[in-house]
């Protein structure tokens, strides 16, 4: 298979997902997302294994683990912070752990008409802030996948190629 075979490939498998994801929202199964994101996350990995024009050296494997390490450093730090802020503001709602004020509660009369409960909405922000966290992640991989590639001259022609 040809290398820009493969992109045409992984263009059309990031359609099917996003198509996938729709149908699991409208259907209400969550099950379909993640078992279709899985298969195309395979079927990727198998495709690029048949590509006949892959040049893969030291420098190649070099560039890609400095990347990977960098993305790595930074955005942990950046989930983390993330992380610690999404568990302050579900510890701050009622089910969360915070202690009684002291004294009588003079909210007594709202918690017996309205549920102790964190509303749905909250998790579908939760999750869409993973979501957004994912792509900061490859963006900062992809980002620094370019400056390593330039640092070490992974795009310079090769004299033997002209």
């Amino acid at each position: 298979m040809k290398r820009n075979t493969f992109y045409l490939l992984a263009g059309v498998v990031a359609l099917a997902e996003v198509a996938a994801f729709w149908l699991s929202v409208e259907i209400e199964r969550p099950i379909l997302i993640q078992v279709a994101f899985v298969l195309g996350v395979l079927l990727i990995y198998g495709a690029r294994k048949m590509v006949e024009e892959r040049i893969e050296d030291e420098r190649t494997a070099m560039i890609t683990e400095k990347a990977a390490l960098r993305t790595l450093e930074i955005f942990w730090v950046v989930f983390f912070a993330v992380s610690l802020g999404s568990a302050a503001f579900a510890f701050s709602r009622p089910l969360g752990l915070r202690p009684p004020p002291p004294g009588p509660d003079p909210t007594i009369i709202i918690r017996i008409t309205e549920p102790d409960v964190l509303p749905f909405d909250l998790f579908g922000r939760f999750a869409v802030g993973q979501l957004v966290l994912l792509c900061l992640m490859i963006f900062l991989y992809v980002g620094f996948r370019v400056y390593y590639a330039r640092k070490y001259g992974e795009w310079d022609r090769d004299e033997e190629q002209d």
